[in-house]
C-alpha cells in the first residue's frame, strides 16, 4: 500500500541547501561518523538507485532523485524500491534520535587566503630592528589636548613640543622605568611607561621647534604666530613644578609653520600666505641680554627689527613669490642660501643680503626671476614696513583686510586654474613636497606626496628622481653617510648619499612625522604621539642578537592574559525591549565576560528616516534619540558605571553597535576605529 501511493513524478529538485543529515542503511551497523561536506555541489542521495542505472544514459534528474514508473525496467526499479523502502522505514524508526540529534554543521572552504592578518605580538618584532621605547604609543583618547607634534634633539636631552607645551626627556634617564599606571596622576594619562620627562607650562599648540647649540636655547613656533625660547642647561626638577620658557615675542599673525638658523645667525621664519620673516642676529642678541624684568621691552625691540621679504619682493602690488604656505625652511650653510618650500614651488635666498635668488616649481623649471631694488631703497621699504606692522591705526587694518582679501581671491583663482586641468590637478596635487633636507655633501633632497623622491644642487636644479615607496614622504634626517625617510605608512627607509635602498621596515602604524638624530639614536615620532629610537648602525648582526636574547629573555618582562568578549546581536524591528528582556540577554550572561559588543538591527525604518540619517552622515552628525535610548539601556543592564565603562558606539542608519569593557580593563583599551561604507540606497548611506 505505501508502495501505491508514491507518486510517479519525480518532487521538485533542491539544490541549495539540505537541512538533515543523510543516513545510511541500517545494515550498514552504524551511523556514518565522516565529516559532511555540505556544500552548494550537487551529491547522489541514492547511491545504490544510482549503480542500478549504471548502462543506461542517466539524466541529471535522474541522478539527483531516483523515481520509478510502471514500464521502466522491473529488475532495477525493484532493486531500487527496495532499497528506498528500507532507507524509509530507518529513518522513521530514528525519528528519536534525530530530535536529539545537533543540527547540522556547514563548514565553507574559504579561498585559502585570508583577508586580513593577525598583527604579530612576540614580544620583540622579528621584522624589524630592535628600539628603544622612549615614550610607548598612547592611546588616542588619553591625548586630549596633548597631541605630539615636534621633536628636536640636543647632545643630551629630546625635546618635544605638545598642543600644550613642551617636554624633555633626558638621554640619562631613557631605560628608567615609568610612573605605572597606578601612580600616574590624571594629567599624566597615556604615559603611565614613558620615560621619566619633565613639562613645561600651558602655552599654545606647538607648530615646529628648532635647536640653537650657539646660545643653547630650543625655540619653538607656536599656532598663535609666537616664537618662544627655552634653556637648554637649566635645572628640572622632579618635582611637579613645570619649567617656564625665557623669552617670547609675535612674529606672525598667523601659526608659525617653519623656522631655521642661517649662518649669520639671523632666525627666519615662514608662515600662511607665503609670508617670510628675518629677525637679525644683532637684535635677537641685544633681546637676549636684557634682564627678565625687561622681557617686554626685549620683545618689543625685536619685534621692530623684523624684515619681511615678501614685501621686499612685491612691486607695484605684484608679489613674485608663492602666496602658499611655507611649509619648509632650509639654510644651506656651504653656500650661504636659505631654501622656501611651499607645496608646488620653491624659492631660493641669499642668507647674507636676503636677496631672492630664483623661484622655481617642483619640476625645476624657473618661474620668475625678479630685479631687486637698490640697498637704500631696501631700508626704506623695511622702514615702511616696520611701521605698516606694528602700528594700530585703521589704515593698517584696512591694508590688512585688503591684502586678505587678495589672497583670497589669488587663492580661487588657483583653484580655478586647476580644476580647468581636470585629471592633470590631481597629479599636480600628488607632487606636493612635504620634507627637505640637507646632506653631508652638499645636496638638498625633497619628499613628494606621491612616495618620489627628488635630489637638488645647491643652486636649485634637479638632478635626480627615485621611488622606493608609494606613499607620501612625510620626514626627513641626516647624518654622515646616511639618509632616512619617513612615510606616512609608518615606514622607515635607510639610503645612502647616492640614493641607493639600504634598509627598511615599518616603524609605526600611523605616519613617520618627525626624525632626528641624538645619542646615536634615530628618534622617530608617529602621529599617534608615540616615541621609538632605533640604532644608527641599524640594521646589523648587533640586531640579530639583541633579538635573539631579548626573545629568550620574554618571560622576565612580559605576561600573558586571556580576555572573555561577548558579541550579541539582535534584529529589534524598531521596537524597545523592556529592563526584564535585556537582562536575560545579557545580563545573566556578563558575569565573567571582560568585553561586550552589541549589534541591533532596524532600530528605525521608514524612508523618511533613511535620508535624515544621509543628510547627518553628511555633515558629520550620527546617532538618533533612539539609538541613545538603547545605549543607556543596555549600558543600564551591564552596570555601566560601576562595573563596566562605554568604550564607544556607531550608528549607520538602521544598523548599531557599542562596545562597553570593564573598569579593571580600561586603562589598557582604546584606539577605536569606526568605518563607514556606503551600501545603502543604490550606494549614498553607509549602512555597513
Amino acid at each position: 500500500e505505501e508502495l501505491d501511493g508514491l507518486s510517479h513524478s519525480p518532487p521538485r529538485r533542491k539544490i541549495h541547501s539540505y537541512s538533515q543529515q543523510l543516513r545510511p542503511p541500517p545494515s550498514s551497523g552504524q551511523h556514518n561518523k565522516r565529516h559532511q561536506n555540505h556544500s552548494l555541489d550537487e551529491i547522489l542521495i541514492s547511491a545504490d538507485a544510482a549503480s542500478c542505472d549504471a548502462g543506461a544514459a542517466a539524466s541529471d534528474e535522474d541522478d539527483f532523485y531516483r523515481y520509478f514508473g510502471s514500464d521502466g525496467n522491473n529488475g532495477c526499479d525493484a532493486a531500487a524500491v527496495g532499497d528506498y523502502y528500507r532507507n524509509f522505514r530507518s529513518r522513521k524508526e530514528e525519528t528519536d534520535e534525530q530530535r536529539n540529534a545537533p543540527l547540522p554543521e556547514f563548514v565553507g572552504s574559504g579561498g585559502g587566503v585570508g583577508v586580513f592578518k593577525v598583527p604579530i605580538r612576540a614580544p620583540v618584532h622579528p621584522n624589524r630592528p630592535p628600539c628603544l621605547e622612549l615614550r610607548p604609543h598612547p592611546l588616542r583618547e588619553t591625548q586630549g589636548g596633548k597631541f605630539l607634534r615636534a621633536i628636536a634633539s640636543t647632545e643630551t636631552q629630546l625635546w618635544a613640543g605638545l598642543e600644550s607645551g613642551l617636554r624633555v626627556w633626558r638621554y640619562s634617564d631613557a631605560y628608567k622605568p615609568g610612573v605605572g599606571i597606578v601612580n600616574a596622576k590624571k594629567s599624566q594619562r597615556g604615559d603611565e611607561d614613558a620615560s621619566p620627562f619633565y613639562e613645561s607650562t600651558n602655552t599654545p599648540p606647538v607648530t615646529c621647534m628648532m635647536v640653537d647649540e650657539g646660545s643653547k636655547l630650543i625655540w619653538s613656533g607656536h599656532k598663535d604666530g609666537k616664537i618662544r625660547s627655552w634653556k637648554m642647561d637649566q635645572q628640572f626638577s622632579d618635582d611637579s613644578a613645570a619649567f617656564k620658557e625665557g623669552f617670547s615675542f609675535q612674529a606672525h599673525r598667523g601659526p608659525v609653520l617653519s623656522m631655521s638658523l642661517t649662518f649669520y645667525g639671523d632666525m627666519w621664519s615662514g608662515s600662511e600666505g607665503g609670508v617670510i620673516r628675518v629677525w637679525p642676529w644683532e637684535s635677537i642678541e641685544k633681546s637676549l641680554s636684557l634682564s627678565s624684568e625687561e622681557r617686554r621691552m626685549a620683545a618689543l625691540l625685536l619685534e621692530r627689527s623684523v624684515i619681511d621679504l615678501r614685501a621686499l619682493v612685491t612691486v607695484n602690488g605684484v608679489c613674485n613669490i608663492s602666496s602658499s604656505d611655507v611649509k619648509c625652511l632650509l639654510s644651506d650653510n656651504i653656500r650661504a642660501k636659505v631654501w622656501a618650500a611651499c607645496s608646488l614651488s620653491f624659492s631660493l635666498w641669499n642668507a647674507r643680503t636676503r636677496e631672492l635668488l630664483k623661484v622655481f616649481n617642483i619640476d625645476g623649471q624657473i618661474e620668475n626671476r625678479v630685479d631687486m631694488p637698490s640697498s637704500s631703497h631696501d631700508h626704506g621699504v623695511e622702514d615702511e614696513m616696520n611701521v605698516k606692522l606694528f602700528s594700530k591705526s585703521k589704515k593698517e587694518k584696512s591694508q590688512g583686510f585688503l591684502q586678505r582679501s587678495r589672497n583670497a581671491i589669488m587663492g580661487a583663482a588657483d583653484a580655478v586654474r586647476r580644476a580647468a586641468k581636470g585629471a592633470g590637478a590631481f597629479v599636480e596635487d600628488n607632487k606636493k613636497t612635504e620634507a627637505i633636507v640637507l646632506t653631508s655633501d652638499g645636496f638638498i633632497w625633497t619628499g613628494c606626496s606621491n612616495g618620489s623622491i627628488v635630489q637638488w644642487d645647491g643652486d636649485g636644479n634637479r638632478l635626480h628622481d627615485f621611488s622606493h615607496h608609494p606613499c607620501a614622504v612625510q620626514s626627513f634626517c641626516c647624518h654622515g653617510s646616511r639618509i632616512w625617510v619617513g612615510y606616512s605608512s609608518g615606514m622607515i627607509q635607510a639610503m645612502d648619499l647616492d640614493g641607493n635602498l639600504i634598509a627598511g621596515w615599518v616603524a609605526n602604524n600611523e605616519p613617520v612625522v618627525n626624525l632626528v638624530i641624538g645619542n646615536f639614536y634615530l628618534f622617530s615620532l608617529a602621529t599617534h604621539g608615540g616615541i621609538r629610537g632605533w640604532f644608527i648602525s641599524s640594521p646589523s648582526h648587533v640586531d640579530d642578537i639583541l633579538i635573539s636574547e631579548l626573545s629568550k629573555r620574554a618571560n622576565l618582562y612580559t605576561r600573558q592574559e586571556n580576555v572573555r568578549i561577548l558579541v550579541g546581536t539582535w534584529n529589534v524591528g524598531q521596537g524597545r525591549a523592556s529592563h526584564n528582556t535585556l537582562m536575560s540577554w545579557l545580563g545573566s550572561a556578563v558575569s565573567d565576560v571582560d568585553i561586550v559588543v552589541v549589534g541591533l538591527e532596524e532600530v528605525e525604518m521608514g524612508a523618511g528616516f533613511l535620508a535624515m540619517s544621509a543628510a547627518k552622515e553628511t555633515v558629520g552628525l550620527e546617532g538618533s534619540s533612539v539609538g541613545q535610548w538603547w545605549q543607556d539601556h543596555i549600558g543600564k543592564a551591564l552596570g555601566e558605571g560601576p562595573t563596566f565603562e562605554r568604550l564607544g558606539s556607531r550608528q549607520l542608519a538602521a544598523l548599531f553597535i557599542a562596545i562597553w569593557v570593564r573598569k579593571n580593563l580600561r586603562p589598557f583599551v582604546g584606539d577605536l576605529d569606526v568605518g563607514a561604507v556606503a551600501r545603502g540606497l543604490g550606494r549614498a548611506i553607509g549602512n555597513k
